[in-house]
This record gives C-alpha cells, sequence and structure tokens, in this order.
C-alpha cells in the first residue's frame, strides 16, 4: 500500500467507526447569543477608539492653536549692540 493510499484508508477507517455525537437542542440560540455578544464587544472596541483618535486630534488642535508652535521661539539674549 503507498503512503496516500494508506492515509486514505486510514481516515476512511476513523469516518466509519466514529459515532454521531448527539448535538444540543439550544446550540443554534447559543451560537447567536455568542455572536452577537462578540459583535457588540468589537462595537463598542471600535467606538472607543475612534473616541480617543478624534479626542486626541481635538487636544493637538487646540494645542497648535493656543501655543503657535510653527512661529519662531521669542529670543532669550538681546541682539548685539553695533557700533560702539
Amino acid at each position: 500500500m503507498s503512503l496516500p493510499d494508506r492515509k486514505e484508508a486510514e481516515v476512511r477507517r476513523l469516518l466509519v467507526q466514529r459515532t454521531a455525537e448527539p448535538v444540543p437542542a439550544d446550540l443554534a440560540e447559543r451560537a447567536l447569543a455568542d455572536g452577537a455578544r462578540l459583535l457588540r464587544r468589537r462595537r463598542v472596541l471600535r467606538t472607543a477608539l475612534w473616541t480617543m483618535v478624534l479626542a486626541g486630534l481635538l487636544a493637538l488642535g487646540v494645542w497648535s492653536l493656543t501655543l503657535h508652535p510653527w512661529s519662531d521661539p521669542p529670543p532669550t539674549t538681546t541682539p548685539p549692540a553695533v557700533g560702539w
């Protein structure tokens, strides 16, 4: 028996000897509830993430409008006197 034939025969043997296990009657309802909970968690997480991003952008905008980081800083020393 070649290698692929042996694997196929073993799979067939496992499928034949395995008995069908009973499925709980409320399996679909539990799966639906789990899926709804997962979607709700994802929606809350996505909303919180977008809220944090928007709050960060708002804080950056307020900071840049109040401090004007693009302008030159005020001089800390006086310019040299010319013509002494």
